[in-house]
């Protein structure tokens, strides 16, 4: 909690939704373990850029989706206490089950009404294989799912770029490549870090293009069509 003279002044809570592809083409090439290792290697990140904030209180939560869709971490976690428990790859691609329990999350309740712009993290490999455009639109249907920062990060050469840019909906942010797993890392700290500080930070202090609800987003640091040593 921060103060200022003659008034205590609450943080704020920060919302951090993962979205996970746990279908069975994310065990080709060994991408769920990347994924596990690029998560566990971001906590410390995330949690350093978390502190340099003491008016936002993030809080993770997770969604994994294959055959079906579920909490992988169902309640809101401080991320002082955030751990990573490893997912495991099998099944199909239900996206739009995924957005459809983020749209239920992002109902007002449970979501307080005082709150800073959620942060959506989708990341993954293929194309979904149930009803996407239903799931969006439920989505979107909830004012702070309107307000929410959304990135999203295409695993492989195989990643749906059309489907994901379709969950960001804004044409000026754009979906990150991740091709292998060296750069799948690279993407995961920046999500849990400039982006994290970003969503935190009082609008004059942050620079970029803006998400959905006006929160100005980082550019990262290399750019979307960059070469790197391609595995997936």
């Amino acid at each position: 909690m921060a103060s200022r003279p003659g008034e205590a002044l609450a943080a704020r809570p920060l919302h951090f939704i993962w979205i996970l592809d746990c279908s069975g083409s994310m065990e080709a090439g060994g991408k769920i373990q990347a994924l596990n290792n690029a998560i566990h290697e971001s906590i410390p990140h995330m949690k350093a850029a978390a502190s340099e904030n003491a008016n936002a209180q993030l809080l993770v939560r997770v969604v994994k989706f294959s055959a079906g869709a579920q909490w992988h971490l169902s309640q809101p976690t401080p991320v002082e206490t955030f751990t990573w428990t490893d997912l495991t790859a099998g099944g199909e691609t239900d996206m739009g089950k995924a957005l459809r329990l983020v749209a239920d999350a992002l109902k007002m309740p449970p979501m307080p009404e005082r709150a800073l712009p959620p942060v959506l993290a989708l990341v993954s490999d293929g194309q979904p294989t149930d009803d996407f455009g239903a799931g969006l639109k439920a989505l979107n249907e909830q004012p702070w799912a309107k307000k929410a920062v959304r990135i999203a990060i295409a695993i492989g050469e195989d990643a749906d770029y059309d489907i994901l840019q379709r969950f960001i909906g804004n044409p000026e942010i754009k979906v990150l490549p991740a091709n292998s797993p060296d750069k799948l890392t690279e993407r995961i700290r920046w999500v849990s870090t400039q982006v994290v500080r970003a969503a935190s930070a009082p609008p004059s202090q942050a620079k970029g293009p803006s998400s959905g609800g006006g929160t100005p987003i980082p550019v990262p640091t290399s750019t979307p069509g960059d070469v790197g040593d391609d595995v997936w």
